[in-house]
């Protein structure tokens, strides 16, 4: 998106939009996010024809949001009306390195101003806005420098995140915080049932688009393409799901006879990327697929129908298996538990901000008692195959762990553990391709014992 001199950003229509207007949607969201709403229910609120400037330059925001708050910081130590702030904050993390800037920076800091008169909320202080920015366009060297010393600002990450990845990852913190301020790649699952990866991957290179083998049945872009124009899409032929994400059907059913009728249950399924990769594998397999939230069953449901597999879809809390269970064991369960999601916030950049100390702590109860629940609809001999996207022990490991002590039937199988992107991966086949550029995520296979 680096323009020129032009103040206009082109929407998918082909029409223009002015940027100021772009600023205006762009600070609304980061407000929203201060407030406790996620980006993606934000943006269903932009006009069709400003959404993809928006999000562009919303992710950009959130990128740089710890080093904007410390410069607004700087030029007005008093807290400005929560609008006209997240204004500022927007035109700083948009303006403050030239390296990262996708507009010259006097046309941004000219169009917040025009931002600012523009709109009701924040117009009486567009002269505050303009004094502010053009303080910094004057001081920004001293003014970056200022800032370099402040943890939120250097790591663009709230001191408390920081912080727990140090105790959690003392080896790699700096890398799971460097590669969150870089775009997550597009990676695909090839559908197996209708050919193999390598003649999928000849399909790209004919349209030109490099890629390269991750996992048992990935392929990742060099380039991101929109979904409609990857070939035989709309035919069920791949889908688009993260290396990382792509480990958990493999996993769960490692080792067993894949014609087999298994029963088995995908709880917390939506959207169903993974209740469809458990079909692709497994095509004589019963898979019931939870989720809590019905409009959440209705992706599941397209999910599959594109796929052309079928599966059990129900609208059911995992964690309360007598409202919905019909007493029939299961082979195997994969619990794909709520968590923080900060092992996807290059994908995310608002779960950073949207996330507090004490979530992860929570959360765990929720993953414990969730496995409480779940055990006893295993078979004895059953597995269960437990994965987080999120990067704190707390939701992970030490989850596993206390389950383990409570569970004497319960056994840890050869497991990845944490899989911390930019790093190898411990605990899987000796066959296994490499997984590429992937999310942060956790897997423990648990397997019930005999008797």
């Amino acid at each position: 998106m680096k323009q020129n001199d032009t103040i206009h950003a082109h929407t998918m229509q082909g029409q223009s939009a002015p940027l100021w207007r772009l600023l205006q949607s762009t600070a609304a969201a980061v407000q929203a996010t201060r407030q406790g709403r996620s980006l993606t229910a934000q943006l269903e609120s932009v006009p069709a024809e400003l959404r993809p400037g928006v999000q562009a330059l919303s992710f950009q925001v959130l990128r740089h949001l710890g080093r904007a708050t410390a410069l607004r910081q700087c030029l007005a130590s008093k807290t400005p009306p929560p609008a006209v702030d997240a204004l500022l904050c927007s035109a700083l993390a948009l303006c403050w390195r030239d390296a990262d800037a996708v507009y010259p920076i006097h046309t941004l800091v000219n169009q917040a101003v025009e931002a600012a008169r523009q709109q009701r909320s924040t117009q009486a202080q567009s002269g505050f806005v303009n004094a502010c920015l053009r303080r910094f366009m004057r001081e920004r060297e001293a003014l970056v420098q200022r800032t370099d010393t402040d943890v939120q600002a250097q790591w663009n990450h709230p001191r408390w995140w920081v912080e727990r990845l140090q105790a959690d990852h003392p080896l790699h913190w700096q890398t799971l915080l460097t590669l969150a301020q870089t775009p997550a790649p597009m990676t695909l699952r090839v559908n197996t049932q209708h050919q193999g990866v390598a003649d999928y991957k000849k399909k790209l290179d004919a349209l030109g688009v490099p890629s390269q083998a991750v996992g048992d049945h990935g392929l990742q872009l060099g380039k991101a393409l929109p979904v409609q124009h990857l070939p035989g899409f709309s035919e069920g032929h791949v889908s688009v799901q993260d290396a990382a994400a792509q480990l958990a059907a493999p996993l769960l059913m490692q080792g067993l006879d894949k014609q087999a009728e298994w029963r088995i249950l995908d709880a917390c399924a939506a959207p169903g990327g993974k209740t469809g990769h458990l079909l692709e594998l497994c095509p004589k397999a019963s898979v019931v697929a939870l989720d809590v939230d019905a409009s959440r069953c209705e992706r599941i449901h397209q999910n599959l129908r594109r796929l052309g597999v079928q599966g059990q879809v129900m609208a059911a809390d995992a964690g309360q298996p007598a409202d919905w269970w019909n007493g029939q064991a299961f082979d195997a369960i994969l619990l794909d538990a709520p968590c923080t999601a900060s092992g996807i916030v290059r994908r995310h950049p608002d779960v950073r901000w949207l996330r507090r100390p004490t979530d992860s702590g929570q959360l765990a109860k929720t993953q414990a008692m969730l496995l409480k629940a779940l055990w006893p609809l295993l078979k004895p001999g059953g597995r269960l195959l437990y994965c987080t996207c999120s990067v704190f022990k707390a939701e992970g490991d030490e989850t596993v762990q206390a389950f383990l002590q409570r569970n004497t039937d319960a056994h840890l199988r050869p497991s990845p553990g944490h899989l911390i992107p930019g790093q190898p991966p411990a605990g899987l086949p000796v066959d296994h391709n490499p997984l590429g550029e992937h999310d942060g995520f956790y897997y423990a296979l648990l397997e019930k014992r005999q008797g």
